[in-house]
């Protein structure tokens, strides 16, 4: 998720927050100096201001001070949003890399204060890239895929609720009636938010241009192309298509050590969740309708792969599709790199 500054500032404080729902565990240290022991702050406004006048009492201006928590849910959200407009420095680091850091320091125990402590450690061994609040089409079109998915999951209950109770030797027409409601009024309110999300992207002239040469590629319909732009900010996450496929976590990866311990790549369950799974189900179609993909599907699956590897390995090849057409700029072309045909 993040990665490591090429110019690293000269910060004078670095602070380890550890967030939960409603509190958060604050601890820091200055440089040649053993971090403090940890504190609580209540995870509302005047818990950060309480925060940010204890910061600033210790002497140091908020841009001389680090400050680094997890990416935990969307708990961590209001402190680092408040934190920025105080004006001190954010990063928000994904869970893993603060967790095998605390296993690099041998850490044993686990607490509120002492993963506080170990992501003050962090800040200052690591410096690691600063969060850049995310433009305002992030929020109205993230939202609208996360309300969306939860509707479809409800509509998915109650189809199986109907098909099981048309099964039975009676059925109940006022209960069948509530349901078939039910899922129509679903039915329109997917819809409404599909209509609103193409509105959403026409106020962003950047986001609308890659959501219209992402809709392109055969196969990656709306849906895929509003969680592809969510999941990596338009694409800005990743500096190569190589890291942006481990974040997806659709890159295999090796257990291997000396001759003893040897195990097939594969790809485990690191990365994006949502970002692989809209891939993985836009090559249901892209198998079918798009040229490239469905030969390069084929072919795999003609040499012996299972199904399920052939799709993941579809799922990356559309994403490196889609990392191309949005930064050529420049529609997919499903003939690009074929040898032109005699005349």
């Amino acid at each position: 998720m993040m990665s490591m500054s090429s110019a690293v500032p000269q910060y004078q404080l670095f602070v380890g927050i550890d967030i939960s729902a409603k509190t958060a565990a604050v601890a820091w240290l200055s440089p040649g100096k053993k971090v403090t022991a940890a504190f609580t702050v209540e995870q509302i406004y005047p818990g950060f201001a309480q925060l940010r006048d204890k910061l600033v009492a210790t002497g140091h201006q908020p841009a001389e001070v680090l400050v680094v928590m997890e990416a935990t849910g969307c708990y961590w959200v209001g402190m680092v949003t408040t934190l920025v407009a105080f004006g001190f420095r954010v990063s928000v680091v994904n869970p893993a890399q603060a967790h095998y850091f605390a296993k690099a320091l041998l850490k044993r125990s686990k607490t509120d204060a002492i993963d506080a402590q170990t992501l003050a450690k962090l800040a200052s061994l690591l410096n690691p890239e600063l969060w850049v609040p995310p433009p305002a089409v992030y929020h109205q079109l993230q939202q609208r895929l996360t309300q969306r998915e939860g509707l479809i999951s409800v509509r998915t209950q109650l189809r199986n609720q109907l098909h099981a109770l048309q099964h039975h030797p009676v059925v109940i027409e006022a209960v069948q009636s509530r349901l078939e409601t039910l899922i129509n009024t679903l039915n329109k309110q997917v819809e409404q938010i599909e209509s609103e999300m193409v509105e959403v992207l026409t106020t962003n002239e950047e986001w609308q241009t890659s959501a219209q040469l992402l809709q392109t590629i055969k196969g990656i319909g709306l849906i895929t192309t509003v969680s592809l732009l969510v999941t990596t900010l338009n694409f800005t996450t990743s500096k190569t298509v190589e890291s942006l496929t481990a974040y997806a976590g659709l890159a295999p990866t090796l257990y291997q050590s000396g001759s003893s311990v040897w195990h097939k790549p594969a790809i485990g369950h690191t990365g994006k969740a949502r970002l692989r799974a809209a891939l993985y189900l836009a090559t249901l179609s892209a198998a079918q309708s798009n040229p490239m993909i469905k030969a390069f599907y084929d072919r795999l699956r003609e040499a012996g792969k299972p199904m399920k590897v052939a799709r993941c390995a579809a799922a990356r090849k559309l994403l490196h599709l889609a990392w191309a057409v949005v930064k050529k700029g420049q529609p997919f072309d499903p003939d690009y790199g074929k040898e032109p045909q005699p005349t």
